[in-house]
């Protein structure tokens, strides 16, 4: 449950970026290029490659786990009461 509070918070933190226009993206992508220069910018960006990959890879495990889950309880056998 955790899980899809932590997306759902993410999701819902930008949603200010749907109405960026192309001229405010570049604005902000030159402020960047001021602030950090060019030479830090990959660094940054691979920085961020890394914690998406890492989060991707993190939701792929969560969701198998629940996948086996789910199918280690529909594969049980059921025990009637009568067997107890």
């Amino acid at each position: 449950m955790y899980i899809y509070k932590l997306i759902l918070m993410t999701m819902t933190n930008f949603h200010f970026l749907i109405g960026l226009g192309t001229n405010e993206i570049i604005v902000i992508l030159v402020i960047v290029l001021l602030l950090f220069g060019g030479r830090k910018i990959p660094e940054l960006m691979r920085g961020l490659g890394k914690g998406v990959r890492e989060f991707n890879d993190a939701k792929d495990n969560v969701k198998r786990e629940i996948e086996e889950s789910a199918n280690n309880m529909t594969s049980e056998p059921k025990k009637s009461a009568a067997a107890e």
